[in-house]
């Protein structure tokens, strides 16, 4: 049960990643990437840990989400004038 529920809590953190990274407009804020990758790397260690297989893939994708989104972000304020 706790997997099911775990699977479920991470698809939804991936979906919502997901749709960042396909929404090419989508700037996330520095927080928000610092947050989300610490809490899916958190989660995917943590199912990996226990062995909850399927929540720890779902999580490690959204951290890789949460990479394309971190680029994104450092590359638009690289560009953004000062």
């Amino acid at each position: 049960m706790i997997s099911v529920l775990l699977s479920i809590t991470f698809a939804c953190g991936l979906f919502i990643a997901a749709a960042h990274v396909v929404n090419r407009r989508f700037i996330a804020p520095v927080y928000d990437v610092v947050a989300n990758l610490a809490a899916f790397a958190c989660a995917t260690a943590a199912s990996a840990l226990l062995e909850h297989w399927v929540p720890a893939a779902l999580s490690a994708v959204a951290v890789v989400c949460w990479v394309v989104l971190a680029v994104r972000t450092v590359r638009h304020l690289r560009r953004r004038p000062r």
